[in-house]
């Protein structure tokens, strides 16, 4: 967890700090992504090697077919070999893998609570990466171990799993108990202009 510049929480003995940074990161997510970049090269080897005497239609199926599996397997699991969460004044940000998508950003405005998990499971969520259960929210899990739950405003919470989660606890806690900063001013409307 890297932190900036503190400033006083309401309780004078804590320090809070301005912005608040944490992650986490799978390894084992790499091997997935070589599974699925090996995937791919089976495709283009099968295309590049074969006679394509034995039918085109069943060649040209297995081909597209490792390919297609190949970029699904990478991208997906390059998707969520880590996770990056910031929490601000104003809102919880979640980025996901090495271009930041999916990306969650949420007001604190809408959050209620937030709690401690000392261990989320992907079993818990039906797997791995961005996931949504009707009954429990939505959560970003990419490892197993401990998490941040925010308890929302619409009754679902939002999970992620990510490093010092404690720590990230304490710092919404510690926004929920004081006001928000004031929102920057809108820019003046321009003039209205009536044609002649």
């Amino acid at each position: 967890m890297r932190e900036h510049p503190r400033d006083r929480s309401p309780r004078a003995d804590e320090l809070v700090p301005v912005v608040w940074t944490g992650r986490a990161t799978n390894r084992f997510q790499w091997v997935a992504a070589v599974a699925g970049a090996a995937c791919m090269a089976l495709g283009i080897a099968i295309a590049v090697e074969s006679a394509w005497t034995s039918g085109i239609a069943a060649l040209l199926m297995a081909v597209i077919g490792c390919v297609a599996a190949g970029l699904l397997v990478l991208f997906g699991t390059l998707a969520f070999v880590h996770v990056a969460v910031k929490v601000d004044d104003r809102a919880m940000e979640v980025r996901c893998g090495h271009i930041g998508v999916p990306r969650r950003r949420i007001p604190l405005a809408h959050v209620v609570d937030a709690d401690f998990a000392p261990s989320v499971t992907p079993r818990q969520w039906g797997g791995w990466g961005y996931r949504w259960r009707p009954e429990k929210g939505t959560a970003v899990i990419v490892r197993r171990g401990e998490g941040l739950v925010l308890r929302l405003g619409d009754g679902l919470s939002f999970t992620v799993t990510v490093d010092d989660a404690e720590s990230a606890v304490r710092v919404i806690r510690a926004r929920l108990r004081r006001p928000a900063p004031p929102a920057p001013p809108a820019p003046p409307a321009p003039p209205a202009t009536t044609g002649v």
